[in-house]
């Protein structure tokens, strides 16, 4: 059951990009460089001598700076830029005339296909997006999705991945509002040529922009000595880290200053200038942020596979229908489990709706943490082909598990799907050996 809007009008993302204009081209570098002035910024290219349009750009994502850097790497080339609903927000004609493709995060969606094929093939451009669909939570490689490889096979041309550094720890998802100083370095680099495209398989194509996509801020702060002296680095990380390896409570952590620490057991941390965690009493744990954030995944896994996972909470939901408004819908229940997935039920304008979501299909959620367009506070982005629901819980400091959630019940399913796989052809095999 769809939501009774009184205008029931959705943003139409299946209309085909038009060609970048040129001045906006110039006019997007001038300002990415304008908007960089003061920091300490510095762009490498890699195996890019004579490669010209068309290539598809791949680029990690830790927050808006990644988009201005871009636009100076790629530049004097015309990109089309894979963006999301809420970016469209109130300036959906500027987002077309620069030649913006509109999708929804987590969903699939045919018409981004065909807009990317226009792009490439048809247009000979430079087709930019972002695979990991979110910002990084702990500055690391996140989730990318199986049907890249398929799309740079379809597409035959080659592959430039531009990884980002230092943008994390400048801006982490968890506090933009407070920036720190740090030197930013991005890498823009050929990676497959057409021709190697050609030979290998999407599998093949999809490991080697694997291992091209790994990242990881925290060590590469520490092997840079890259020191960050600001006396609120670690305000906000307990949004990540949100579950005590000491008494190892869930949602108990808050952080202040330089110190994360346990509400319940009261152990502290200390995050140095290196970004390293030492415990102010006992043993460290985790000196390195992103362990902790796996070791959460992992009690996670567990938790699904001993069949006790399930979210249910009241959530206040907003939806962005088109890309003017955000509609307030109200409370509404919304339920997580490993069967059915996500599960939105609410009222609006005296009629019900239910939206559902399936664990195969979604390989990830969009969580915020802050979010700039509505309400400071966390939220959840349950996103269908044709609408966007941001959904703010009642629960304190739970999206950040209910994201993990979503990633390991997406791998068990797909993981289930292979092994009935091989035992089908394993039935065969012994069927036609006798």
């Amino acid at each position: 059951m769809e939501v009774n809007y009184k205008n029931p009008r959705y943003y139409n993302t299946a209309k085909l990009p038009i060609r970048q204009p040129l001045i906006f081209t110039g006019l997007m570098a001038a300002l990415s460089k304008a908007a960089l002035i003061g920091k300490d910024y510095r762009i490498e290219k890699i195996n890019m001598e004579g490669l010209k349009p068309p290539y598809m750009l791949l680029s990690n994502h830790m927050y808006f700076i990644d988009f201005e850097l871009s636009a100076i790497a790629t530049f004097p080339h015309r990109v089309n830029n894979v963006a999301t609903i809420d970016g469209y927000y109130r300036r959906p004609f500027l987002m077309e005339w620069i030649g913006c493709i509109c999708k929804r995060k987590f969903t699939t969606d045919l018409h981004l296909v065909k807009s990317i094929r226009h792009v490439l093939r048809e247009k000979g451009d430079v087709l930019c997006m972002y695979p990991e669909a979110r910002y990084s939570p702990v500055g690391t490689t996140a989730i990318l999705p199986d049907s890249l490889g398929k799309l740079v096979k379809q597409n035959k041309v080659p592959v430039v991945v531009l990884l980002h550094h230092g943008n994390y720890l400048h801006t982490p998802f968890w506090n933009y509002r407070k920036p720190r100083k740090c030197p930013l370095y991005t890498t823009m680099t050929q990676i497959l040529t057409a021709e190697q495209v050609a030979q290998m398989s999407a599998e093949e194509i999809n490991a080697a922009i694997r291992k091209a996509m790994e990242y990881d801020e925290y060590r590469w702060q520490r092997e840079q000595g890259i020191r960050i002296t600001e006396p609120y680095r670690a305000e906000g990380l307990h949004k990540v880290l949100y579950q005590c390896p000491s008494c190892g409570r869930e949602h108990v952590m808050a952080s202040e200053g330089t110190e994360l620490f346990c509400k319940a057991c009261g152990k502290r941390w200390e995050m140095d200038e290196l970004g390293v965690l030492h415990a102010k009493a006992g043993e460290t744990e985790f000196p390195h942020i992103p362990d902790w954030y796996e070791w959460q995944r992992a009690n996670v896994r567990a938790e699904i596979e001993r069949g006790e996972y399930r979210f249910e909470d009241e959530v206040e939901v907003y939806s962005l229908p088109r890309a003017w408004k955000f509609e307030k819908l109200g409370m509404a229940k919304l339920t997580h489990d490993p069967e059915n997935g996500f599960v939105l039920e609410g009222e609006y304008r005296d009629a019900p709706y239910r939206i559902e979501r399936a664990p195969l299909g979604m390989y990830g959620v969009h969580v915020e943490y802050d979010y700039c367009y509505l309400r400071p506070e966390d939220c959840i982005d349950i996103s269908t082909d044709k609408d966007s629901f941001y959904c703010y819980p009642t629960k304190t400091d739970v999206v950040t598990k209910l994201s993990l959630a979503t990633e390991e019940i997406y791998k068990m399913h797909m993981e289930r799907k292979a092994a009935e796989r091989s035992a089908r052809r394993a039935r065969k095999a012994m069927k036609a050996a006798e």
